[in-house]
């Protein structure tokens, strides 16, 4: 009886028994490497879960979350500050040029002095020191934009001109 349904079918049974083995050789490769890919991840589960269950778990992920929610707040925090601090460094006089000069043919060394100082928008003062005999004059003048509603001296200009140009050419660099 089994040798008319194997005839019917009409191939060798040897060639089945055959493709059956090869079959069952790729399903044991197959579940090999399963089996060592499981065990793998349970040597990784054991490491991640040891001594925790699941409450001392939960409890770490909060801790986590919390901390994380921390940090952004901290970030946020940083980064208003730096606003801030750019803000009022746009604000600081940060470009300078000093020049001095002689501002009497009878009085030497150079004493008198033209001094800017000017923020990162070209806004600040120039600053001229006077020196004689007779004393030290101060003036001040305001710049507004890289530019003085007062004229300005050739030492005044040249301190200006020095201020702007000597930090344009420090960006460059």
């Amino acid at each position: 009886m089994q040798d008319s349904i194997l005839n019917r079918l009409g191939f060798d049974p040897g060639i089945l028994i055959l493709g059956m083995m090869i079959l069952m050789v790729f399903v044991l490769v197959y579940l090999a490497s399963m089996s060592m890919k499981m065990s793998r991840f349970m040597k990784r589960y054991k490491l991640f879960m040891r001594g925790k269950d699941g409450v001392s778990l939960e409890r770490a992920f909060e801790s986590n979350f919390i901390e994380v929610d921390r940090i952004a707040e901290q970030s946020k925090n940083q980064a208003r500050e730096i606003a801030q601090l750019r803000d009022q460094m746009n604000r600081t006089p940060v470009k300078t040029g000093i020049v001095k000069y002689d501002a009497f043919a009878d009085v030497g060394g150079r004493m008198s002095f033209a001094l800017a100082m000017l923020d990162m928008d070209n806004t600040g003062f120039v600053i001229n020191a006077i020196h004689s005999k007779q004393g030290c004059y101060t003036y001040i003048k305001e710049i507004v934009k890289g530019e003085s509603y007062i004229q300005l001296g050739e030492e005044e200009k040249e301190a200006l001109r020095q201020a702007v140009v000597t930090y344009e050419n420090r960006d460059q660099e």
